[in-house]
């Protein structure tokens, strides 16, 4: 059992994938810091120097002489997240679009290259040649 572990445990497919997810988790908080460092502070500052992140709308007031917290929706930091996952998705669009194009291309190549044809027909070929010059 300890050898059938090793042996998925280390498959380059495994350690590949394992090697994706954490350049895709590092991906993400760059991304993250894309969206909420570059993007979202000029969007604000068109807006009447809105910060998205403080963009609530309150369903239910806070009462401090219940205890109560405040209810509310937090729309502001949907709008951010929103456009991360929007830049996320283009970005993993192009990267997909990129590998299939490339991918094509060496389809496309193999295709091209001519299979010399068999020996019978080449000669075959000359037979006929022979034969039309008579």
């Amino acid at each position: 059992m300890l050898k059938q572990f090793k042996e998925f445990a280390f498959k380059g497919n495994l350690i590949d994938m394992a090697v994706g997810i954490i350049i895709g988790g590092a991906f993400t908080v760059l991304v993250k810091s894309l969206v909420d460092n570059v993007f979202m502070p000029p969007l604000g500052a068109l807006m009447a120097q809105v910060d998205f992140k403080n963009l609530t709308w309150i369903l239910v007031e806070a009462d401090a002489e219940a205890g109560t917290k405040a209810v509310v929706i937090s729309y502001g930091q949907f709008i951010t997240d929103l456009i991360s996952f929007m830049l996320m998705a283009f970005v993993v669009f192009i990267v997909i679009k990129k590998v299939i194009g490339a991918m094509h291309k060496e389809e496309v190549k193999e295709e091209e290259t001519p299979e010399e044809p068999p020996k019978q027909e080449v000669l075959l070929a000359e037979i006929r040649d022979l034969l039309k010059k008579q």
